[in-house]
């Protein structure tokens, strides 16, 4: 099988036979990528409006409503992701997530279609809303929002991770993730945009339906390139391992350390011990492939698996305990984002959104405009500027320097929000509104971060992580925006509760006040990841040898 660059290499399906993996299967994955990503769009970008035009929530609850359900959609693929690994692996948990997408999105559609499904409308008196929403009208609607969101969450990581499975190069795993990232962002845009267009300007049932037909084409072709995926073999669940590995350090922390009792496993060579002593990072977890009297069986395989782990397991538990700190210096990058996609769709409604006499632009749409520069940037740094870089320095841009450069775009981009809503502000006090464009620049910024910090983020925990949690990795990422999302949900709450700085007209609060809280956190919080940064890299110079760690630093 040949590559786009012509290399060849193969990889055997999952029983033994043919050929299977590389290039062929990505028209499937990315075109499913393509579908259920539109599909998402089309009804997640559009829910605030949803729900106020339709169930009349009061905006801001609608905003809370909306981050509750962004943060679902990105905690669920962290749950998928170890379902994946342990137990029944990326294709069937993809294809049984997209289902449960279609299932949600149908209920969606049904409570856009049926009149007794939501409020009445019209009233009387001439009011929008004429009744609250009833208990099934809500049972259903958080039913196929909650179905949805489950659906999308669980898709998402496990479609990018059998993506980067069929390869074996890194170089081009890292290329996959990249068109997986313009595709997931090029979808969602036309999801945003048509379908959102189609919501506000022809109807929300016809706007659905186009949902439900997109996730059904994804999950059609990614079902008909099943014969040509390669499927990695499932080994059981990773946590076991790691959990091996605290149980024997406790158990064995006592004992002194001997280079001569290192377990390597029942058939390490000489070779592989000499190449693979432990690294001195977090020493104290050495302990735990200590070999004593009793631990290993005759054949040299484990006797006592719950007092000693192999060197490779004890390392594969060190990398993850060496991402953490990188990985929670990511919660505070992505809380403002989620916090800014929240506030900016009511920011939209309170401003001119005309272009020209006839045409309106949704305001649901608007943070589209972070996507847009996410997925055209992405495009400009595969095809222009990272070869560019590798020629000029004969250096690869590394996961630190994107996501390093993603913290002071993002800050940056927060620092401008706040000037533009200020502006706003002033206007809107003199009966006056201001363009909605104004919210063009700094979502402009905050789109471009965003290119250079998610795409990293990926390909580091990708790399770093060992085999067996390859899944877990991909999710890491969707794991601090779902915590962002939730987060930035309290964090809200807690404003209104505290504040007059969010009350249901933002016309009389101070969201100014808000963004500039988070720009000078994002300052402080990129001072953290320099120093997270320092710390990793502190940690694998102190390793003896342990190719897999210093791989991750050079890819």
């Amino acid at each position: 099988m040949t590559n786009m660059d012509g290399e060849s290499q193969t990889l055997r399906s999952s029983d033994g036979h043919g050929k299977a993996g590389r290039w062929i299967t990505f028209p499937f994955t990315i075109a499913t990528v393509a579908g259920l990503n539109i599909a998402a769009a089309g009804w997640m970008n559009n829910l605030t409006v949803y729900l106020i035009e339709e169930f009349g929530m009061n905006s801001i609850d609608a905003a809370q409503v909306s981050n509750v359900m962004n943060g679902s959609v990105n905690f669920v693929p962290v749950v998928a992701a170890i379902l994946a690994d342990s137990f029944f692996g990326c294709f069937s948990i993809v294809w049984s997530s997209s289902l449960i997408s279609l299932l949600g999105i149908i209920l969606l559609a049904l409570t856009s279609t049926i009149d007794t499904l939501r409020p009445q409308q019209i009233c009387n008196d001439g009011s929008d809303i004429c009744t609250s929403p009833t208990k099934l009208q809500f049972a259903v609607l958080y039913g196929g929002v909650a179905l949805a969101s489950i659906g999308l969450g669980g898709m998402r990581t496990n479609i990018a991770t059998i993506g980067a499975n069929q390869f074996l190069d890194s170089k081009y795993q890292n290329m996959y993730f990249n068109w997986f990232f313009f595709t997931m962002y090029t979808g969602t845009v036309i999801g945003a945009t048509v379908i959102v267009y189609i919501e506000d300007n022809v109807s929300w049932k016809f706007g659905y339906f186009v949902c439900v037909a997109a996730n059904l084409i994804g999950l059609v072709v990614f079902l008909v390139g099943s014969r040509f995926y390669h499927y990695g073999k499932l080994e059981g669940s990773p946590f076991t391992s790691l959990a091996r590995v605290i149980v024997a350090t406790i158990r064995k922390r006592k004992l002194p350390i001997s280079a001569e009792n290192w377990y390597y496993g029942p058939h390490a060579n000489d070779d592989e011990t000499m190449q693979n002593s432990p690294s001195r990072s977090f020493g104290f977890l050495n302990h735990a492939a200590l070999k004593c009297e009793g631990d290993v069986k005759q054949d040299n395989s484990i006797a006592r698996p719950w007092k000693l782990c192999t060197v490779s397991e004890v390392e594969d538990f060190k990398s993850l305990m060496r991402t953490l700190p990188l990985w929670s210096s990511s919660i505070f990058l992505s809380t403002p984002i989620a916090v800014l996609i929240s506030l900016s769709v009511l920011q939209a409604l309170a401003m001119d959104r005309h272009l020209g006499p006839h045409f309106q632009i949704p305001a649901g749409s608007i943070p589209v405009i972070i996507l847009v520069t996410t997925a055209i940037f992405l495009l400009i740094f595969d095809r222009f500027l990272f070869p560019a870089w590798e020629k000029l320095t004969s250096q690869s841009v590394t996961p630190f320097k994107r996501i390093g450069v993603g913290h002071v775009l993002t800050f940056i981009g927060l620092g401008v929000a706040a000037l533009v809503e200020s502006k706003r502000l002033n206007q809107a006090r003199v009966g006056s509104r201001i363009s909605v464009l104004w919210l063009v620049p700094h979502l402009v910024l905050i789109g471009k971060g965003e290119a250079f910090h998610f795409p990293g983020q990926v390909s580091l925990y990708y790399q770093e992580f060992p085999t067996s949690l390859k899944s877990v990795s991909t999710s890491l990422t969707w794991l601090v925006i779902a915590i962002s999302f939730y987060l930035s949900t309290a964090l809200i709450d807690l404003v209104r509760r505290t504040t007059s700085w969010l009350p249901s007209d933002i016309n009389q609060g101070r969201i100014d006040n808000f963004y500039w809280v988070f720009a000078i956190i994002g300052v402080l919080n990129f001072g953290y990841y320099l120093l997270c940064v320092w710390f990793y890299k502190r940690k694998i110079g102190n390793k003896v040898v342990h190719h897999r760690a210093s791989n991750a630093l050079d890819k």
